[in-house]
């Protein structure tokens, strides 16, 4: 029997006894070794048929790539029995490559021999896009024994993302200005952890009067409280000066909590001057603000959609031109060396791996361009890279790359650059469905100068207005300013006078992510986080302007059936 080893306090709750279960670490990291981790979107966790402990409980996350794997960060609560789950704060989109959970049983003397419970591998998106955002995977790692199993369900903090709306006023303000009234305004202020107080928002300045009503507003709650609704809250009521020495009336304090009540009744606070209070016995106050109205509404995220069934279609389609060299030489940015991967294998597998978590039947359209086709050498800007043109789907991920090798021993490089024909393929396929179920991104890997520029703005233009973002990635030297044009961060692209509806395509040069010391897994770590940021906000602006919004989540069965195990 394990001996009960003396209390201690926990630094999460400083005295106060937490339940009786093993302290479990729960290690999140890219690559499946026993301890680098990263943490950042809210997943709680529990596990099934764990042993059981007489000892204090803690959880933990490790922070990235600690140097002993006693250097950790903890979570925002103590391990608690099921249904009541810690807390994991996770990557979000698209910073969720794959991660291996795995958890230990602590003692004072540490000793993973002894200590380790079991591991799973699965990556953050399984778990957004599983049945009601949860899977149930088996724990393994231990011959012989039965480890348990772990459920796992994500979520996001609703409250990082809540838009609070209020209005203001305020009665006998105290007059400052001599040859008039006061022209009061608000400003607001979120207190931090050190005690100090940091601005966040500022009402509009109502001239001359002392019962100002100021214009109703919208703030996020994140910036008002950092979603903590019972953090302090301070506003300030000054008398507007034009020549920046503005007049303090008075302040009152508040929280998000009790500014909430507002939404049944009026709220009335006491405007004070803590120097006026000082020096004047029968001084009450400097007025009163009234909260008129308040209201909270929730912005759909990302994760709404994908949570109510929305699916992400990813097509692949690359480059073949013979400027890209011979395959067989080392000088090719096609070269297949039996040590590294090429710029075109790590672009596909970085993004690929990530975007295929989203997309539930995990088969892939692969396409390439640009190649003579044998055998009568036919000139192609969309053939399938599995050569079946009924069926161009790969399986997964390394399906699509197995099919890239493969075309690379079969096909001529030639030429031209053509990205429109691909571009209409996948918008043809948008088109079909415009209800919020399917959204497709196109990955176009590339290595020179666009040769038709005109015909792919044109598609690009109409492809808009589609469920649909593309994704150009540039590999090798080559200067990419048509890409850049493409890009439309700065100006939005435009053809025949007719600009697209949103902005739906992301370039990014794969030689600004390439580690210097030759890391190839930090090199595609870069990649993803960067070619896949604006995926989610283009997904929004194409819901957002469809007036389209998610779908509830379907009901998650109590054990969901659990996946497959990863070998």
């Amino acid at each position: 029997m394990t001996p009960t080893p003396a209390k201690r306090k926990s630094r999460l709750n400083s005295g106060a006894r937490l339940p009786l279960l093993p302290p479990t670490i729960l290690t999140w990291t890219r690559n499946p070794t026993p301890f680098p981790g990263s943490p950042t979107s809210p997943a709680p966790c529990w596990s099934h048929s764990l042993p059981r402990y007489n000892v204090d409980s803690r959880t933990n996350i490790s922070k990235p790539n600690p140097p002993p794997p006693q250097t950790r960060l903890d979570l925002l609560r103590p391990r608690t029995c099921p249904p009541c789950p810690p807390l994991l704060l996770l990557p979000r989109f698209p910073a969720c490559a794959s991660y291996s959970l795995l958890l230990f049983l602590l003692d004072y003397c540490w000793d993973p021999q002894k200590d380790f419970l079991g591991q799973a591998f699965l990556a953050l998106g399984e778990v957004i896009g599983g049945q009601g955002s949860r899977v149930e995977r088996p724990l393994t790692g231990v011959p012989g024994k039965k480890c348990g199993t772990i459920l796992l369900t994500a979520e996001e903090l609703s409250n990082c993302r809540d838009i609070a709306t209020m209005q203001l006023c305020a009665n006998k303000l105290d007059k400052k200005d001599f040859f008039g009234k006061s022209d009061p305004f608000l400003v607001f202020y979120r207190s931090n952890e050190d005690g100090t107080f940091t601005i966040c928002h500022k009402t509009e300045v109502v001239k001359n009067t002392l019962n100002p009503v100021w214009q109703p507003f919208s703030i996020p709650v994140r910036v008002l409280c950092n979603g903590d609704y019972d953090r302090t809250v301070k506003i300030d009521v000054y008398d507007w000066d034009r020549d920046g020495s503005h007049d303090f009336i008075g302040e009152f304090t508040t929280s998000y909590r009790e500014l909430s009540k507002a939404q049944n009744q009026f709220t009335v606070y006491e405007v004070l001057n803590p120097r006026k209070k000082c020096k004047k016995k029968k001084y009450v106050n400097s007025g009163t603000v009234t909260l008129l109205s308040f209201s909270v509404d929730s912005e759909f995220t990302f994760v709404d959609y994908i949570k109510g069934g929305t699916q992400l279609n990813f097509t692949v389609a690359i480059d073949f031109t013979a400027s890209n060299g011979n395959p067989l030489q080392p000088t090719s940015l096609h070269y297949m060396s039996p040590y590294q991967l090429s710029a075109y294998a790590m672009a596909l597998k970085a993004v690929g791996e990530i975007i295929q978590d989203y997309d539930s039947d995990k088969l892939f359209p692969a396409y390439g361009f640009g190649a003579k086709l044998p055998p009568e050498g036919r000139i192609s800007h969309q053939f399938p890279l599995n050569n079946n043109d009924e069926d161009p789907n790969c399986v997964g991920i390394e399906g699509v790359l197995e099919s890239y090798f493969q075309s690379l021993r079969t096909v001529q490089l030639y030429g031209p650059t053509y990205f429109a024909p691909v571009i209409n393929l996948v918008a043809r396929a948008a088109a079909k469905i415009s209800d919020g179920s399917q959204y497709y991104v196109l990955l176009i890997i590339t290595d020179g100068v666009i040769s038709d520029m005109t015909q792919t703005k044109e598609a690009i233009v109409s492809a808009s207005s589609l469920p649909m973002s593309i994704i150009i990635v540039g590999v090798g030297p080559a200067m990419f300013e048509a890409m850049e044009e493409l890009d439309g961060d700065d100006v939005r692209v435009s053809s025949r006078g007719r600009y697209a509806e949103r902005d739906i395509v992301q370039f990014v040069p794969f030689r600004d992510y390439v580690d210097r010391s030759g890391n190839q897994v930090l090199s595609m770590a870069r990649l993803a986080k960067d070619v896949l940021a604006e995926i989610p906000e283009q997904l929004l602006s194409y819901m957002r302007t469809r007036d389209i919004q998610p779908r509830p989540p379907p009901p998650a069965n109590p054990r969901p059936t659990p996946a497959p195990e990863h070998p």
